[in-house]
């Protein structure tokens, strides 16, 4: 039996995906899907305080310009568990345990010496390269092929309905609130996946800072909000520094109740096999008449509903 940890929640979906949940013996301390996973021991800690929006963008860019970690390793908590593979990744430092802050622990803690599995999920085709990858290095090749391809084939599923749409709805992704992000990496193939029209943020590069005025001019037909690392319910103790810029209520989007909230945190922000939920997701808001609902309003709901719902 193998025992591995695995240090950022996609992982650790790819890892029990895959069916080796039962030889999980560790995690990180944002790991919470599958049921069950809570139970693991937590291997990594944040350095940053939460706070709002605009707190926690302060205190990760000072730790990064100080060329600081923005997360702890637990090595000791590693060394109890003696791990034989540790999943990890080296794509964002803002985003989980870094590779670097991996390779420091093992080598100056871990007795069990663990493989590294290092995953770099940039853009869309990256996310399913890393399933095999982990596949590869725990044995279940042929498994992982065939997850790959059923994702894939719940994706173009998606992708064949919308052929027929010849109106296509032009969307904007909110990835950060104060201040404003937009979401990229996978997210615009996610988009143009589910039959919309992309408008901000480039495949396979990082989520950078625009301005309100940017979206405004761009005059999207739906605006999709999914800070990376918020549930619903933790977007909505903020959304007034969108609701309150200057011109949300003249913004056409608004009007037509085509800005929805959605789970960020669960689904779009996790390079995992979630991903394909996260194209239904956005097939479902942007083309109801073709996508019967599936998913529930914990995972995507209309603003001006989640608001009036709030207020009850």
């Amino acid at each position: 039996m193998q025992r591995i940890v695995s240090l950022l929640p996609s992982a650790t979906e790819i890892v029990c995906a895959l069916g080796f949940q039962d030889q999980l013996v560790g995690r990180s301390h944002e790991c919470d899907y599958p049921q069950g996973i809570d139970q693991l021991p937590i291997c990594t800690k944040a350095k940053f305080p939460q706070g709002s929006s605009a707190e926690i963008n302060q205190s990760v860019a000072a730790l990064v310009k100080n060329g600081l970690s923005v997360y702890e390793v637990l090595g000791d908590v590693l060394e109890n568990i003696k791990p034989d593979f540790i999943v990890t990744q080296s794509q964002c430092e803002v985003c989980a345990v870094s590779m670097k802050d991996v390779e420091q622990a093992v080598c100056q803690l871990i007795s069990s010496r663990p493989e590294i599995i290092n995953l770099e999920p940039v853009g869309y085709q990256d996310v399913f390269e890393d399933i095999l990858k982990v596949g590869q290095t725990l044995g279940v090749a042929s498994r992982a092929q065939n997850l790959v391809q059923d994702l894939q084939n719940r994706i173009d599923l998606v992708a064949k309905t919308t052929e027929q749409i010849t109106q296509k709805k032009s969307v904007v992704c909110i990835e950060w609130l104060e201040p404003l992000m937009n979401a990229a990496n996978w997210v615009p193939t996610l988009v143009e996946k589910a039959g919309g029209i992309n408008l901000m943020g480039e495949e396979a590069h990082h989520s950078h800072y625009i301005q309100w005025e940017d979206i405004v001019s761009l005059n999207p037909d739906v605006i999709l909000i999914m800070p990376c690392g918020f549930s619903i319910d933790r977007t909505l103790e903020e959304i007034h520094l969108l609701t309150q810029l200057p011109g949300w209520q003249d913004l056409p989007a608004i009007i037509q109740k085509e800005v929805y909230l959605t789970d960020g945190n669960q689904y779009f922000n996790r390079p995992g096999p979630r991903l394909a939920d996260s194209v239904e997701i956005i097939s479902e808001i942007l083309y109801p008449e073709l996508f019967p609902r599936k998913h529930s309003k914990r995972d995507w709901v209309e603003l001006e509903e989640a608001l009036e719902t709030a207020q009850v």
